[in-house]
């Protein structure tokens, strides 16, 4: 009986635990988190233009739009990449598929600019077959708020 005793404190001595130490993973998921809340902001891809504030409903819609931006000496931009104002329908249909007429454009122009000169560019767009091209504008600022809006 005493051998049995002996065999079975052994067998609890050698016994392995089970648990999983969970903290390292907890910590490189916050370490994770952090460094995707600091990079994320970053990652948005634009020219920087001071919008026009106006008060209208959102346009909803699923495919991506190509951008067009204008800034303040109006140079115009897809994406980053900027382009002449006599070559951007060429540019633009290379840019969309086979049915290219339906991509969604949105144009961002700065708000000091002329109204004639942004409808010339949209008429550029506009004349190329391109069927939705849309203005993109800022809510006025309530309260701190910063939301954008296409018209």
């Amino acid at each position: 009986m005493a051998i049995f005793a002996i065999r079975n404190r052994k067998k609890a001595r050698m016994a392995l635990i089970s648990d999983i130490n969970v903290t390292p993973l907890i910590d490189v998921m916050l370490v994770l988190l952090v460094i995707f809340m600091i990079t994320a902001p970053l990652l948005t891809v634009g020219v920087k233009v001071d919008l026009p504030s106006v008060n209208a409903p959102n346009i909803t819609g699923n495919e991506t739009p190509i951008v067009v931006h204008v800034d303040k000496e109006r140079h115009i931009f897809i994406g980053e990449i900027e382009v002449d104002a006599e070559t951007l329908p060429e540019k633009l249909r290379a840019i969309c598929s086979e049915d290219g007429k339906e991509a969604r454009i949105f144009v961002k122009g700065d708000r000091i600019l002329s109204y004639g000169h942004i409808m010339d560019i949209m008429g550029r767009i506009s004349s190329a077959g391109f069927k939705k091209v849309v203005l993109v504008t800022e809510l006025p600022k309530k309260q701190g708020q910063n939301e954008k809006n296409t018209r």
